[in-house]
């Protein structure tokens, strides 16, 4: 076999590895080891794994990640968000559908709090979700709303995806901040758009909710959540304006949350060592997945498959549109089975060097690549985000009723997938403003 023979050979064995459940990264790290020692030496090999993923995880762009997912757990453990759902409620309650368009504006601020679509999904889902089904709304609707909006973590910064985006093809994990604010925020009130229309057409989705808030239980329930706008700002609005840089911007974050968790006197021992547990975990999950696909990437390298991709793609046309449809045909059909942050670092070394081949740009596209996992998270029959709500509600539902309320939000995020393909301002415009 040739070395591009053993490169094909060894995409197909990862594929199969990850479909019989095979952690993503042990697949990935066993099959470079085996590719690189099949086409160069054992020594080789080992003299790889020795070196590469410490170079690679040793990069001070990473530690971003572990800050932003700190500052999103202790928002969570802390009850930072517990007043949120309850505030969106009093506010977008008289709309068609209120207590589901609160849920979309509730989840999108979650989003910018946690970074995570998966936390996001399921702190929302025990506070929303119960409410909605109190008040008769259908099933569907009330599952496939946090399901959906939960995947607004992916978009809205700070994003873990992002950050690993950037720092695996080399981008301002500043700039892919900046670009995701806007579509995440469009697909947020297209799902709201979407929600209020099904209502006024069909109001028995909705049920009867009665609710007239006076002035000040509104000003009592933003007393309960001035801690996530204060966050936001300080993380966002320092990135922007150049004060400091995303890796900075994720320790101040961290460092905010628990000033605020301790004025408000919820930051307990117990609380905080969950916290610390909780970021530990999740960090050492992405390092893990990080090491095998950056050893997947030098034994693809070695291979030369990602340059016969980039041929067989570029054969059929070199047009941006062409690029764009073949790469979101990878993403839809393996989003179905592999989580989001197993599918980006395992795909991203064939599809880079096609999009560079292209001179597309890599922000604009780093977005569109994010939007099309986020539609993953939601897709049958692996759907992540599904089996969250799923796994939070137990017997209260069944997994084929949240799948079932999700293909209208399915429907509104190919909407958000087509303005930002056909509109690249909608990524492109904050990062030009920023302050470098």
């Amino acid at each position: 076999m040739d070395n591009l023979e053993i490169g094909v050979a060894g995409v197909a064995v990862a594929l199969a590895l990850i479909a019989v459940r095979i952690p993503i990264g042990v697949a990935l790290g066993l099959v470079s080891i085996g590719g690189i020692a099949a086409m160069t030496s054992t020594r080789v090999a080992w003299g790889m794994i020795s070196a590469t993923p410490f170079d690679f995880v040793g990069q001070w762009e990473l530690t971003a990640a572990p800050m932003f997912l700190l500052m999103g757990y202790l928002c969570t453990t802390t009850e930072m968000t517990k007043g949120l759902f309850q505030a969106m409620r009093l506010f977008l309650a008289r709309l068609p559908g209120g207590l589901a368009v609160a849920s979309v504006a509730a989840c999108a601020f979650f989003a910018a709090a946690s970074g995570s679509s998966v936390a996001t999904a399921a702190g929302m889902s025990r506070i929303a979700v119960p409410e909605m089904l109190r008040n008769k709304y259908d099933k569907g609707l009330a599952t496939g709303t946090i399901a959906a909006s939960g995947t607004l973590g992916s978009l809205i910064p700070p994003s873990v995806l992002l950050v690993l985006y950037g720092v695996y093809a080399q981008v301002s994990v500043g700039q892919l901040f900046m670009a995701g604010f806007l579509p995440g925020l469009i697909s947020a009130l297209l799902y709201m758009v979407m929600i209020m229309g099904r209502v006024k057409l069909t109001p028995s989705l909705a049920g009867t909710v009665e609710l007239n808030p006076t002035r000040e239980e509104k000003l009592e329930a933003l007393r309960d959540i001035w801690p996530l706008p204060v966050l936001i700002v300080s993380v966002l609005g320092g990135i922007f304006l150049g004060v400091f840089s995303p890796t900075e911007a994720g320790a101040l974050g961290a460092f905010v949350a628990a000033v605020i968790a301790i004025a408000r006197r919820a930051l307990t021992w117990a609380a905080l060592k969950e916290a610390l547990v909780s970021t530990a975990v999740s960090t050492t999950s992405i390092f893990i997945i990080l090491i095998g696909s950056v050893l997947f990437t030098r034994f693809l390298a070695l291979s030369g498959v990602p340059g016969a991709f980039s041929e067989l793609v570029l054969g059929v046309s070199d047009q941006t549109w062409w690029i764009i449809v073949a790469v979101a045909v990878i993403y839809v059909v393996l989003g179905m089975f592999i989580d989001s942050i197993g599918l980006l670092l395992l795909t991203l070394p064939l599809v880079l060097p096609l999009v560079g081949g292209a001179d597309m740009n890599l922000v604009w596209f780093g977005i569109i690549v994010i939007k099309l996992l986020e539609i993953g998270l939601v897709t049958p029959p692996v759907g992540l985000n599904v089996y969250v709500i799923k796994g939070a509600l137990g017997g209260e539902v069944t997994l084929q009723e949240v799948f079932k309320g999700i293909g209208w939000f399915v429907a509104m995020d190919v909407v958000a997938l087509l303005l930002i393909v056909l509109i690249p301002a909608l990524s492109l415009w904050l990062p030009s403003l920023m302050y470098q």
